[in-house]
Formats: C-alpha cells, structure tokens, sequence
C-alpha cells in the first residue's frame, strides 16, 4: 500500500520560509518521479514542482519564480520543498504525489501565509 505522509506546515508572514517534507512508504522510492502539488481554497489541484528519481530532472511551475527548491533522500524515502519568500497567494494544502496530477497523494499540509 502506497503511503504518503506531509509535514511542515504552518502560518508564516509574507516573505518568510518552509520546509515541507513529505514520508512516503510502499513503492519504489528511488524509481518514481515525486511531485507537489497544492490547492488553494476554493480552487483546484495546481501542479508546483516534480523530481526525477535520481534528482537530475527538477521541474517547476512558472509561479514559483526561483522561490521554491525540491529535493528528495533516497536513503530515507523522503522528498522535500523548501519554500522562501512566500505570499499570501501561496496559500494552501501541499500534497506530495506520485503522479503531476496528484491523483495518487497524501492527506496534504496547510500553508498559511498571512500577515
């Protein structure tokens, strides 16, 4: 069974930072592309960032603008997003998935940014 555990939520100003990690269980960690996806309140899954397997491929949505770097331990089936100069419509559950879609995602963590 596949599992996805998030962490690392919070509420934070305008312009501070995040490390959101993400356990994960049950597949073949160092195989699988990993994404972050979010969804803000009243809107739908938005696509953030994804990771090839062995870390050589990292993509990112537009709106992220540098702000945002993903990773992943292999070792520890772990991935991660550090997030740094947030804003208020960054607002929102962060899922780790195993598809871009995230169809296939953990129970998520919120991310406030408010001032």
């Amino acid at each position: 069974e596949v599992q996805l555990v998030e962490s690392g939520g919070d509420s934070v100003v305008p312009g501070g930072s995040l490390r959101l990690s993400c356990v994960t269980s049950g597949f073949s960690f160092r195989d699988a592309e990993l994404s972050w996806v979010r969804r803000a309140p009243g809107k739908g899954l938005q696509w953030v960032s994804s990771i090839s397997g062995n870390s050589a491929i990292r993509d990112y949505n537009g709106f992220v603008k540098g702000r945002f770097a993903i990773s992943r331990d292999n070792a520890k089936n772990t991935l991660f997003l550090q997030m740094d100069s947030l804003a208020i419509e960054d607002t929102a559950v962060y899922y780790c998935a195993t598809d871009r879609a995230g169809r296939q995602r953990g129970q998520g963590t919120q991310v406030t940014v408010s001032s």
